[in-house]
């Protein structure tokens, strides 16, 4: 795959560095996931395709275990806020003046720099700050956040990510690493360039939710069926609004021009009443194969069984058998083939992993007796 040559060191964190741990991961880098040691209140996410060793950080000698991986390493995955690393004695001025090509990826929420760097928050901070929640929510509503998907994973994990791809490929000339600084607030404000290079377009000059994209206009939003489904409508462009008008029955010279905004509020009434009479597989059946730009809006029980994901085989069975997403984009030489194993027990593959980095097996007994590592090896069913 990929990445396969990649070796990445991850420290244990909540949602957005585990997903960028993953997506490493999936597209073919080995991925060292260092847990919390003895520590019953840990939250596991986001495991597939690692392995586990745990470790206590809070113990002294356990950063001199740090440093032995890190010397190996390409990528060292930091989910703390600014300063904790280098209260361990693991900042990147010591980690990378021993192993000068590691890549040393920071994911936190406020940056390592600025008032706000020490300070807590989660993904609806994050995109209050970034100014990106301002936009989000219906009129007349409160701002409200869409999931923790823009904060946590796109401007998060998915920036990071990129961060640690474009100094992998950096390095290939200059044969040395770098520090990257990635956090939800800015990665959220760079996901919404078009919205600030398109305010002079007049897409956003009017209140939230009553603009075209953010569900104001009745042609780009969703409607509820008779059966309780819903509907998602996308027809902006002329053409495909008249693809809408056809399939949904009504005669475009009896209705009000489409960018009339005055009309929108009666025209949402209208559109609603009609999607109101069928259910969502009679309109998915009247929509299927034309442009008018209407989608069935699928449950996580659904998504499975659309055809168009069917034959792409968008969503896979993981090793614990449940489904979720296939990995993407999809590579044409070298696609990304995630792990059908179980994820990882928290220190299963401790030992394991410390053979490899050079330890030796007294050593690995004696950091066991002092508590400082975990072995958690799963047991046979005999």
């Amino acid at each position: 795959m990929a990445l396969s040559s990649v070796c990445v060191v991850e420290l244990a964190g909540l949602a957005p560095v585990p997903f960028c741990g993953m997506i490493l991961a999936d597209f073919g880098a080995k991925v060292v996931l260092v847990d919390r040691a003895r520590d019953p209140a840990a939250v596991r996410l986001l495991a597939r395709g690692k392995r586990s060793l745990a470790v206590d950080l809070k113990q002294p000698r356990a950063a001199a275990i740090l440093r032995r991986l890190c010397a190996q390493a390409d990528v060292l995955l930091d989910p703390f806020r600014h300063g904790v690393m280098e209260k361990l004695q693991l900042g990147p001025k010591i980690l990378q003046k021993e192993n000068p090509k590691l890549i040393y990826a920071r994911l936190s929420g406020f940056g390592q720099s600025g008032r706000l760097c020490r300070v807590a928050g989660h993904d609806i901070n994050y995109l209050a700050l970034s100014g990106v929640l301002s936009k989000l929510g219906r009129s007349g509503e409160n701002p409200y956040a869409p999931l923790n998907l823009l904060g946590d994973f796109g401007g998060g994990s998915l920036m990071c990510a990129l961060g640690i791809l474009m100094a992998l490929f950096e390095r290939t000339y200059s044969g040395k690493g770098q520090v990257i600084d990635a956090n939800m607030v800015e990665g959220a404000a760079y996901l919404s360039s078009f919205l600030w290079k398109t305010q002079h377009l007049g897409l956003w000059e009017h209140p939230r939710g009553q603009n075209i994209l953010d569900g104001g206009a009745p042609f780009y939003t969703t409607y509820k069926t008779a059966d309780g489904g819903f509907m998602a409508v996308g027809a902006i462009e002329p053409r495909f609004y008249k693809l809408l008008l056809k399939g949904l029955g009504l005669k475009s010279d009896e209705l009000p021009d489409q960018m009339s905004r005055a009309d929108w509020p009666e025209m949402k009434k209208k559109l609603a009443d009609v999607f109101a009479k069928k259910t969502k597989a009679e309109w998915c059946q009247i929509f299927e194969g034309t442009d008018a730009c209407v989608t069935p809006v699928l449950t996580f029980e659904e998504v499975t069984h659309h055809e168009h994901n069917k034959e792409r085989g968008s969503f896979i069975t993981d090793g614990e058998q449940a489904v979720c997403p296939r990995p993407a984009p999809l590579l044409s030489n070298t696609p990304a083939v995630p792990s059908s194993k179980r994820e990882p027990f928290v220190g299963e593959h401790t030992e394991e992993i410390l053979k490899e980095f050079g330890f030796s097996q007294e050593e690995i007994n004696q950091l066991e007796l002092e508590k400082i590592i975990q072995s958690n090896k799963p047991r046979a069913n005999l």
